[in-house]
């Protein structure tokens, strides 16, 4: 084998620089097309031919009812935190408005409403085929079976006077919801089953707030632009939400045992939630509100961490900023006041669109094409830019 000519190839896999392609190049392969006026717009990629859309929708969730009867109050008065809290503030180890500012919060809430509160209901409650769901949810690596199950089942399964229960984020509630409708044993339409189980990969669960995002591609209609279609398809996501939240409810007794789950859409994190990130430690906000990542990735437990190292990163930043304006002389004293490090950055709600190119798409499927992922990275920054 002659090494020399080896040395001048381009082998991405072994990480040998490999030149990009020029923009002449990319444009001949995409069928940039030029006419006696120029350029034909028409011809390029995101086009309104060509350019499809899809949304991703961040929604706010929150558990109505009394304190004794909902997760969220019950799992802070039951934690370690608490008691440890409440013990060091009554030796005086710790400021007494600490304490004062929580049980505030715990005893201050006459409309018994508790946002991104988790739920729980009894295992046996679940159709067969919502239990054969969770079963595969909670394995460490699904897609290695022989892994075992998620070392934190402790925080999903507990058992209370000799009932085994099952508590989840509302995210994750959606999924169970579809489940219980789409259930072969329920006699549910082969039609229905099917769509159920495609439709089902759209509910995710990794932040706070629970996010879907959309069931199909649309594209643009000449009539009615991207924006009508696009909100159509969110509209309906929106309102399958709803339906599950309310089927939910009613199919696992939350309502009846005093915590009714609910889902909106709003334009800001709730305010009650800030309250509660400043009188609790940021290790305590994530063990309350972090989602546990059931659903989404092969390795849930693994992303949680991740997400877990998020929200640290972002809560300590603030004070990270305060050293580096220090060694900036912005800030001159060295007495400060130092930001709470607790913050509710990932239970932000909103909605998220992106643009894709049905041409782009189809160079990407066809191998003799000579277009690359490379290749639409480049084009697709340049269309972000562009837009920006």
């Amino acid at each position: 084998m002659n090494r020399g000519n080896l040395a001048g190839k381009n082998d991405p896999v072994r990480g040998v620089h490999v030149a990009p392609k020029s923009i002449r190049v990319i444009s001949e392969i995409i069928g940039v097309k030029y006419d006696r006026l120029g350029l034909n717009p028409g011809s390029l990629p995101f086009a309104p031919t060509d350019t499809t859309a899809g949304s991703e929708a961040e929604m706010q969730t929150v558990v109505m009812g009394d304190k004794q009867h909902v997760d969220l109050p019950l799992f802070i008065e039951q934690s370690n935190y608490f008691a440890n809290t409440k013990r060091r503030a009554e030796a005086g180890d710790t400021s007494r408005r600490v304490m004062t500012d929580l049980e505030k919060y715990l005893n201050g809430n006459v409309e018994g409403v508790w946002e991104n509160s988790w739920v729980f209901f009894p295992r046996d409650k679940m159709g067969e085929f919502a239990k054969t769901i969770f079963q595969h949810d909670i394995l460490a690596d699904k897609s290695n079976p022989f892994a075992g199950q998620r070392s934190d089942l402790n925080r999903l399964i507990f058992k209370e006077n000799g009932c085994e229960n099952i508590r989840v984020p509302i995210s994750y509630l959606l999924k169970l919801s579809l489940a219980e409708i789409i259930d072969p044993q329920n006699k549910a339409h082969p039609l229905i089953h099917a769509t159920g189980l495609k439709i089902m990969s759209s509910f995710l669960n990794d932040n706070t707030s629970p996010e879907t995002s959309s069931f199909y591609v649309v594209a643009m209609q000449s009539e009615t632009g991207m924006g009508r279609v696009v909100a159509k398809e969110m509209a309906i996501r929106f309102l399958l939400s709803q339906l599950l939240v309310m089927y939910a409810n009613k199919r696992y007794l939350l309502q009846e045992n005093g915590q009714k789950a609910m889902i909106f859409s709003s334009p800001h994190p709730p305010t009650r939630q800030k309250i509660l990130s400043q009188c609790v430690s940021d290790a305590f906000y994530r063990e309350l509100f972090m989602n546990p990542c059931l659903s989404g990735w092969d390795k849930g437990e693994e992303k949680h961490e991740y997400m877990h190292l998020c929200h640290r990163v972002l809560s300590r930043s603030q004070f990270n900023a305060v050293l580096k304006l220090r060694e900036a002389g912005i800030i001159t004293s060295n007495l400060v006041s130092l930001p709470n490090l607790s913050n509710i950055s990932l239970a932000n709600n909103g909605i998220h669109v992106s643009l894709g190119s049905n041409k782009l798409s189809h160079l990407l499927g066809d191998p003799s094409s000579g277009f690359s992922v490379r290749d639409e990275k480049y084009i697709g920054d340049l269309g972000i830019i562009r837009s920006a």
